[in-house]
């Protein structure tokens, strides 16, 4: 890297901490303000809402990195703007394809810093927000190797929850007085809630045992009555954005297997696979903004701008995603298309500043 990278790079990493910090800082006290509503259900607390808040800091992070690069690279190069360091380098010969190439170098930083935390960081954290706020949320339901809970005299093992809250693998244990003897056993491949205390079982395998023999008997269906809550197994669901792109596209084809939607899974995996090229484009973006307005216009008009942009293509983004969900658009289109129309605009207003 030259002196010239070290330098605009110096500027636009902390600009783009300072906003970074802010937004996060918003997006965080906006997260424990509405987790306040789950105190006193179950165990869950003050201290597991703070927990939460934390663990799910890296996925605010992510989502919250395009916008973050935007606003970071415009006050970055907007500072050097106000102190006329940008005339002065054009003046001394530097070209503006030259700047554009220091400032994309940044953004390579910034690409395989959204896919470290992408793929990483923010699934595992994720992962275990989840975890701990269901299990405190569940009031006597475990997760471990599945999900435990009990019933009177009934263990219950649940394998997984599908997202059509669909339950997979159950396993019904029933013990005898005292609970030291197994009397039944009964295995079903799925249930689904019927109403309220009822559910239906499928592919039903029970196991009678007594004292000289197993007795088995097999049933297409068999109606289970359990106060088990669908409301509350929906933490238990698997969230697309608990899991790296790989897992993701591994657990759409294990939903195809199951006959399930995959439709959203679908579109966060494509918004997956589309991040790093969107952090690059709000790196281009923010420059043809910041040399069209470098005479006319003050860090606090050009920091407004970059707010109007970066929260257009968010709402664009997210916006167009549930419009290509509703509306049968697939998915690579619906997670792409805001991308490369910001691009294409990104590039209009390059060559005019040029």
């Amino acid at each position: 890297m030259t002196i010239l990278d070290r330098y605009i790079g110096r500027h636009i990493l902390h600009g783009t901490f300072i906003v970074l910090t802010v937004l996060l800082g918003l997006s965080g006290f906006f997260g424990f303000m509405a987790k306040l509503g789950d105190i006193g259900r179950g165990h869950f607390g003050l201290y597991q809402a703070l927990k939460y808040m934390v663990l799910s800091m890296p996925k605010d992070i992510y989502q919250l990195f395009p916008m973050a690069v935007l606003l970071g690279t415009m006050l970055g190069l907007s500072s050097m703007a106000v102190d006329s360091e940008l005339v002065a380098l054009r003046a001394a010969g530097i070209s503006l394809l030259q700047i554009v190439g220091s400032v994309m170098k940044v953004g390579m930083v910034f690409i395989i810093a959204a896919v470290l935390i992408g793929e990483f960081i923010a699934p595992t954290t994720e992962s275990w927000a989840r975890r701990d706020r269901a299990e405190a949320l569940g009031a006597g339901l475990q997760q471990e190797n599945g999900i435990w809970l009990r019933e009177g005299a009934d263990f219950v093992n649940i394998g997984e929850v599908l997202p059509d809250l669909t339950l997979s693998r159950i396993m019904i244990y029933r013990f005898g007085p005292g609970g030291r003897h197994l009397r039944r056993q009964t295995y079903a491949s799925s249930a689904r809630y019927e109403r309220r205390g009822t559910w239906r079982l499928t592919d039903v395998r029970e196991s009678l045992f007594r004292h000289d023999k197993i007795v088995i008997h097999k049933q297409p269906a068999e109606i289970w009555h359990s106060v088990l809550d669908p409301g509350l197994l929906s933490v238990f669901a698997v969230n697309p954005q608990s899991l790296p792109a790989w897992k993701l596209y591994r657990y759409i084809q294990h939903l195809r297997e199951n006959k399930q939607n995959t439709s959203h899974f679908r579109l966060a995996f494509w918004f997956q696979v589309i991040s790093p090229l969107t952090t690059a484009v709000m790196v281009v973006l923010a420059i043809p903004f910041v040399f069209a307005q470098q005479r006319t216009a003050g860090m606090g008009w050009r920091l407004f701008i970059g707010v109007m942009l970066g929260l257009s293509f968010y709402v664009l983004n997210r916006g167009f995603g549930f419009f290509s969900l509703l509306h049968g658009v697939p998915p690579p289109v619906g997670a792409s298309l805001p991308t490369l129309i910001f691009f294409g605009l990104a590039l209009v207003m390059l060559r005019r500043a040029r």
